[in-house]
């Protein structure tokens, strides 16, 4: 498939990973492009998703859009978690087959993942388990799309594929410290604990999971390259292949960010998942992806981007 030719519909489009890929779309000579806005189209609702295809009628629909955030906001919320996520994707996958959408590309997560995955985690290895309990109805609502999209494509013959991107991070993540991931809550406790001369932080759980973590324009370089060149049904995990413990990575952004206090670890707030790391062969081999991006490069990064624009970042996403 040639993307540059398509209509595209980027659900999330204006979000942290949306607005990269719609960038590197827009590279490559996409210029059919349409993000539908949440005020605009709330896509939990039936009525809004028919309109949004009926006014822009998707040739390739990539679908990013979802409630997320690091283990507090998913324990605040695991309801909306759960519902607003299955119910927007149910919706929109049925939509798509139903409007005759050539391509349909639905992320899922990491989350889905059983608690106690061998390492590292192959994409058959997915149904062996029950997910992390704080983030399990955020994984479970994901993993009935996989299943939707893979008895659509046997029913119906829709072309849906299913990727799993690991953690994210990057400039213009979400620094938020009531919703945000690991990275960035990191960056923005050590900047500030340096601008106010405080000589300690405080971090959840005690260090010890691992986590692998993927540079956004990595990600996004491989779902373009998943929507031109892959159309089966088997999920495809998207990462780098690293593993990297809590505790070192809180060392690293402290390196980076210039604190050099002492961190507490709260160990009566829970760790999540013991362990992540990807089996990547399955998106080298399918599509050629592989991520390019080396960690401490793209740490740099997202920390200095941060850092020149840290005080309006954080206030936008305040609730």
């Amino acid at each position: 498939m040639r993307l540059p030719d398509k209509r595209i519909v980027v659900t999330g489009g204006a979000g942290f990973l949306g607005t990269h890929l719609v960038q590197r779309l827009s590279r490559i000579g996409c210029r059919k492009i349409f993000v539908p806005t949440c005020n605009e189209y709330d896509l939990t609702r039936i009525d809004a998703i028919e309109r949004l295809f009926e006014q822009h009628r998707p040739e390739v629909l990539i679908h990013l859009a979802a409630v997320v955030g690091g283990i507090g906001a998913n324990r605040a919320n695991p309801g909306r978690f759960f519902y607003d996520n299955a119910v927007m994707g149910i919706q929109l996958i049925d939509a798509a087959r139903r409007h005759g959408v050539e391509k349909t590309v639905v992320l899922g997560t990491i989350c889905a993942y059983p608690k106690f995955t061998p390492v590292p985690f192959r994409e058959e290895d997915l149904w062996n388990g029950y997910p992390e309990e704080t983030n399990a109805p955020y994984g479970i609502a994901k993993k009935a799309l996989l299943v939707q999209c893979q008895s659509y494509r046997e029913q119906y013959g829709m072309h849906a594929i299913f990727l799993l991107p690991v953690n994210l991070y990057g400039p213009g993540d979400n620094f938020d410290l009531e919703s945000s991931h690991v990275i960035p809550a990191l960056i923005r406790k050590c900047v500030e604990a340096v601008a106010e001369g405080r000589d300690e932080i405080v971090l959840w759980g005690d260090g010890s999971p691992t986590r692998e973590f993927l540079y956004v324009e990595d990600a996004a370089e491989g779902i373009i390259l998943a929507a031109e060149h892959y159309d089966k049904p088997d999920p495809v995990n998207l990462g780098s292949g690293m593993e990297i413990s809590i505790a070192d990575l809180a060392a690293k952004i402290g390196s980076i960010t210039g604190f050099s206090g002492r961190i507490i670890w709260d160990a009566t707030k829970p760790n999540g998942q013991p362990r992540r790391c990807l089996d990547v062969s399955r998106a080298e081999r399918e599509f050629g992806f592989r991520a390019t991006t080396p960690f401490d490069a793209g740490l740099r990064k997202t920390v200095e981007w941060y850092q020149s624009r840290g005080l309006a970042v954080a206030g936008a996403h305040q609730p």
